[in-house]
């Protein structure tokens, strides 16, 4: 796997992932760290500021199935079978941060597990996902 080019298609070839404004910080086999930079337009509840919980959920789906694909081939296919995550916390008006290990990898199946945080306090999770990707291997 070539990590730059995998690395360029989250960032920049996933239309939604480019409006979001995610970006990589690290990636490794089985792992995957991302954060969303802080804007104004993410905030779900005004009074708090907080972070809406559907950019948290989009991050931990992307970081999750990525974390996945990681361990792939770059021209396998996957998509989402099922996600959960559970909100800790307010996502404070900050950059959002997530981090993702693959806990299981089949032949037609990966699961990650992943964790949420404002910037500039990592042991304080805001949130924690699982996913659950289908893998469609390309034969060649």
């Amino acid at each position: 796997m070539d990590f730059k080019v995998l690395a360029d298609l989250i960032e920049n070839g996933v239309p939604f992932n480019r409006m979001l404004g995610i970006r990589v910080c690290e990636i490794a086999e089985g792992r995957l760290k991302l954060f969303i930079p802080f804007r104004e337009d993410l905030i779900g509840d005004v009074r708090r500021p907080a972070i809406h919980g559907g950019v948290i959920s989009a991050l931990a789906d992307v970081c999750g199935g990525f974390a996945v694909w990681t361990l792939c081939k770059l021209e396998d296919r996957l998509a989402t079978i099922d996600m959960r995550v559970d909100y800790l916390r307010p996502a404070t008006a900050h950059d959002l941060y997530a981090e993702a290990t693959v806990r299981l990898l089949g032949n037609r199946m990966g699961n990650a597990q992943v964790m949420l945080w404002s910037e500039g306090t990592p042991d304080l999770h805001v949130a924690e996902g699982r996913g659950v990707y289908n893998i469609r291997r390309n034969p060649r």
